[in-house]
């Protein structure tokens, strides 16, 4: 008997496992840093800018307007309130570019989708919901998906919601996604089955240090994903 042979409901997370997400959010930040060069190097910069997310996440929780929030606040502080009315607005536009990414699917992803059509298929991301709405909505994905459930936060609180609302039990349901901290960690410790798909450019609050697991696959690309199954 396969690992995941018992499986009948798959899991999957959005950005960065269906589409290209944080590179965006990179690229944004460098530039943000060039418009802080007046006040403080890159690092200085990046440094309390991810401090000041980290401070806001329990209150604005994550996506691109909470990422415009703190790209401002950060912006007053580091200049001693003395950042121009035209860089704000400069920098409150930088935020708003992440509110409007193409969502184009990742190499890979609408075949493997479209190999799995005969198990139970949902989106289970964190996020702003009109944000992640708005992208799914792009992608063209959204026709794969019988559920689609946006949390502020991925807890193992949220992941036995999902179970409840899917009437599935955990040892029957399989989560593929990007991030070890947020997609692997809170589906393993509720006895749910996990497939790691690492992405190229990982959000530092992602990190974590990765182990293995009787319920874990480590896959380098989406496309052997239906191997697995």
């Amino acid at each position: 008997m396969g690992k995941f042979d018992n499986i009948s409901v798959i899991a999957f997370d959005a950005d960065d496992t269906l589409w290209d997400c944080q590179s965006h959010f990179a690229d944004a930040e460098r530039r943000y840093c060039g418009i802080l060069e007046p006040y403080a190097d890159a690092t200085t910069v990046s440094d309390e800018l991810f401090a000041v997310e980290s401070a806001n996440m329990p209150l604005l929780g994550y996506g691109g307007k909470a990422f415009t929030i703190s790209l401002v606040e950060n912006a007053l502080k580091l200049s001693g309130y003395r950042i121009s009315a035209a860089d704000v607005a400069r920098i409150i536009d930088l935020g708003k570019s992440l509110l409007s990414l193409p969502a184009t699917p990742l190499p890979g992803v609408r075949d493997a989708l479209e190999a799995l059509r005969g198990y139970r298929l949902v989106l289970f991301t964190k996020g702003e919901l009109h944000d992640q709405r708005g992208k799914l909505m792009r992608s063209g994905l959204s026709q794969y998906f019988s559920h689609v459930e946006i949390v502020a936060d991925k807890s193992k609180a949220a992941c036995l919601s999902l179970c409840r609302t899917l009437r599935v039990e955990p040892h029957r349901l399989l989560m593929v996604g990007n991030s070890f901290k947020s997609d692997i960690m809170p589906m393993l410790s509720i006895g749910a089955s996990a497939v790691y798909v690492p992405f190229h450019v990982t959000w530092k609050y992602e990190h974590a240090d990765e182990f293995s697991h009787d319920r874990l696959e480590r896959i380098t690309s989406i496309s052997q994903l239906p191997g697995l199954l």
